[in-house]
């Protein structure tokens, strides 16, 4: 949770603390320079220089007919062949548009923040550029929120409506957000699954959260999302939960009420690093094994810029 002097603390809940409509809205004309198209930047983290290269828009089958001087070889349909005698080639079409799929974070293990922002509001502007930027794109946007008792499915359409309607669920999940509550470890695994068991081929999905709860279940689902379409992972941070700042006492606050914590400097670090480990540890590692893409966005700093930084871009 944020941290603020006497005289720095809000008077009411701000953009630091939960995500309004208006603020997610404005982050369209920011989302610019970057893109979850196939074709990336050398740089990129999505490149095939980095072995990540995206899929790309799947194929739909067109026609069959007789084949031509100058087709593919490889296009050829032989048992079409064999039954006519006659060579036969399968003719494909690229999809005009990709379905792509976020699946965003809000549970209480996100509402925590030492810097700039709350972790849930910074997944929600992390999912408001990418949506502004699929549509931009003009692929299908879909997404499924989740926090702690709910999951809440948009069904992929190309159009502003369809951000729109993302948009203010992410702003409703960031204003219910409060401390206190306790966060449910298994609710990421039912939205994964969720998420999973409405997929069919050649998608892109997004998960943008902190993976709290990540277990050998979510390796089970991450897998099977990603034998047919892509997934990326964006994992959201705050530099306190590695490593606590260098202070004597530390005044941690909800925006409204504040605590003071000290102890042992050495026991506290390590409790933090160790928690932080439990948390991302296994989910980092299982991506590396299936080869999938990880961007980290840190609380801390403009969570463009990062985005731009991640996927080759240049401002």
């Amino acid at each position: 949770m944020p941290w603020f002097s006497p005289k720095e603390q809000p008077s009411a809940p701000d953009n630091r603390i939960a995500a309004s409509l208006a603020h997610l809205r404005a982050l369209e004309f920011q989302a610019r320079g970057f893109s979850f198209l196939p074709r990336q930047p050398v740089q990129s983290i999505l490149s095939g220089r980095h072995g990540s290269r995206l899929r790309g828009r799947g194929l739909n089958f067109e026609e069959l007919r007789h084949y031509r001087p100058g087709d593919d070889i490889r296009s050829m349909d032989w048992k079409v062949t064999n039954r006519t005698g006659k060579p036969h080639v399968r003719v494909y079409t690229e999809e005009r548009e990709r379905r792509v799929h976020l699946l965003v974070d809000q549970r209480v293990s996100m509402f925590f923040g030492s810097q700039r922002a709350m972790k849930s509001v910074v997944a929600a502007e992390v999912a408001a550029l990418a949506a502004w930027r699929v549509i931009a794109s003009n692929d299908r946007l879909g997404g499924l929120i989740f926090d702690d008792h709910d999951c809440y499915s948009i069904p992929p359409r190309r159009s502003r409506e369809s951000v729109m309607e993302l948009l203010s669920r992410l702003a409703e999940s960031n204003a219910a957000l409060a401390a206190g509550q306790t966060s449910k470890a298994s609710q990421l695994n039912i939205a994964m699954d969720n998420l999973a068991r409405g997929l069919s081929h050649d998608a892109l999905v997004i998960y943008i959260g902190d993976g709290f709860g990540w277990d050998d279940r979510s390796d089970e689902l991450l897998k099977k999302m990603s034998m047919h379409n892509d997934v990326i992972v964006i994992n959201i941070f705050d530099p306190a939960e590695i490593e606590l700042p260098r202070l004597d006492e530390l005044i941690v606050s909800d925006g409204e009420m504040q605590i003071a914590v000290s102890g042992n400097r050495a026991q506290l670090d390590e409790r933090f690093r160790d928690s932080y480990n439990a948390h991302v540890g296994h989910m980092l590692n299982i991506l590396k094994r299936y080869g999938l893409p990880l961007i980290s966005v840190s609380c801390a700093e403009d969570p463009v810029n990062q985005l731009l930084k991640a996927l080759g871009a240049r401002r």
